[in-house]
């Protein structure tokens, strides 16, 4: 099978989605808007260099002329601005896939909620703006608080909560490159994913991961510590409403082969709500910890599903997997880490995976990256034991810059 694979590059995880395409049988034509470095291509039987992957016409006929004369049978993409043009490009070529229709359902977020309450599932009351009057109309519909976030947009960049007409002044100029968005309800409540492999719209591999704290505020307070701790024990019965949830809102959108990603919401009386949902695999090493949990490849099951229909690992939860970001204070180079040694000593056994930064290394910008200075990863099969473990990291560990 000959598969066009949009982006292997970036994000940093499309490497390990190009390496399982090679490892179950593909033959992977790359194309991005960089150059391969060696790891990378030996995955790659061809790769095309494009000037921008964000200029879609020119990148359609780019691809046309690379391809003259050879034939393919997927085209793919899990990367969320990437999505859509894959579909363009699997409907050009007459090639298997999602319609655009479909794919646009899951891009759209004002579309995707209208098509999920439409199959009767609760979704938070919301409307589109395409202007600043449309913003504040909706806000006097929707109420205070409410959220604020990008139509077309992906995770929690340019998402804000808004409390008050004032400070829905202090937020307006922050959106003026965003041209359409969806002003919608606040759900006050914990925040989980839904996260699957489906074939044909079913899922064949289901994950639930909470965030400890909620999405927005791991993206708008330097000083936390963002948490991902997936569940093992799927059938706690608010678990299990929230995948029941998720089930039906793949249905309602006609979900087709590939992962998705869904957040939700377990309100304090119990009630669970849908946030939005998107047809590619969750960020910020949402796929590692679903591997982790069960000692699996899903890098390579997603190959094996888009093209071939097939899932052939276990399903078995074992652990809860915690993942916990780590922000340095102060700007500059990393100086010094406190916390790490004495969290080694005590949880060394449970420990899968350390990339905190070193002293020396230059401190990233946590607001582009989730990643931020690095990332420590626990898992035990006790849920608080994973848990307690998780929040010593985000306690007791800390970098300093300068």
């Amino acid at each position: 099978m000959r598969v066009i694979f949009l982006s292997p590059r970036y994000p940093n995880e499309m490497r390990q989605f190009t390496r399982g395409l090679a490892e179950v049988g593909v033959e992977v034509l790359g194309v991005g808007d960089g150059h391969p470095d060696p790891e990378l291509r030996r995955y790659l039987s061809d790769y095309l260099e494009v000037p921008s992957l964000t200029d879609e016409d020119d990148l359609i006929r780019r691809i046309h002329g690379w391809l003259r004369g050879r034939s393919v049978d997927r085209i793919l993409a899990n990367w969320e601005p990437l999505v859509l043009t894959a579909a363009r490009l699997n409907e050009m070529f007459g090639l298997p896939g999602m319609s655009v229709d479909t794919v646009r359902g899951f891009r759209d977020k004002q579309l995707m909620k209208e098509r999920v309450a439409a199959a009767g599932v609760r979704v938070p009351k919301s409307s589109r703006a395409r202007s600043i009057d449309d913003v504040r109309r909706a806000l006097e519909e929707t109420g205070y608080p409410a959220i604020i976030k990008p139509i077309s947009g992906a995770g929690s960049a340019d998402t804000f909560r808004v409390d008050s007409p004032d400070a829905l002044a202090d937020i307006l100029p922050q959106l003026r490159h965003v041209a359409e968005a969806s002003c919608e309800e606040f759900i006050q409540g914990q925040e989980f994913t839904y996260d699957t492999v489906c074939i044909q719209g079913k899922p064949v591999y289901e994950s639930v991961t909470q965030y400890l704290p909620n999405a927005l505020e791991m993206r708008s307070q330097e000083w936390v510590s963002p948490i991902m701790l997936s569940v093992r024990d799927m059938t706690q019965p608010h678990i299990a409403r929230g995948v029941e949830l998720g089930r039906r809102a793949l249905a309602a959108l006609n979900m087709g082969d590939g992962m998705t990603h869904m957040e939700w919401f377990l309100k304090p009386d119990g009630e669970v709500v849908f946030g939005e949902i998107a047809c590619r695999p969750g960020g910020a090493c949402v796929v590692d910890l679903m591997n982790y949990t069960g000692d699996v490849d899903l890098f390579r099951e997603w190959a094996r599903s888009v093209c071939w229909h097939a899932f052939e690992v276990s399903t078995e939860r074992k652990y809860n997997v915690g993942i916990v970001f780590k922000r340095a204070k102060g700007q500059g180079r990393i100086t010094a880490i406190t916390g790490l040694a004495q969290f080694y000593d005590r949880y060394r056994n449970h420990i899968v995976e350390d990339t905190l930064l070193r002293p020396g290394a230059q401190r990233r910008d946590w607001k582009a990256t989730l990643l931020s200075d690095g990332y420590i990863i626990v898992r035990h099969p006790v849920w608080q034991t994973a848990r307690d473990m998780a929040i010593d990291a985000a306690t007791d560990i800390q970098l300093y810059a300068s």
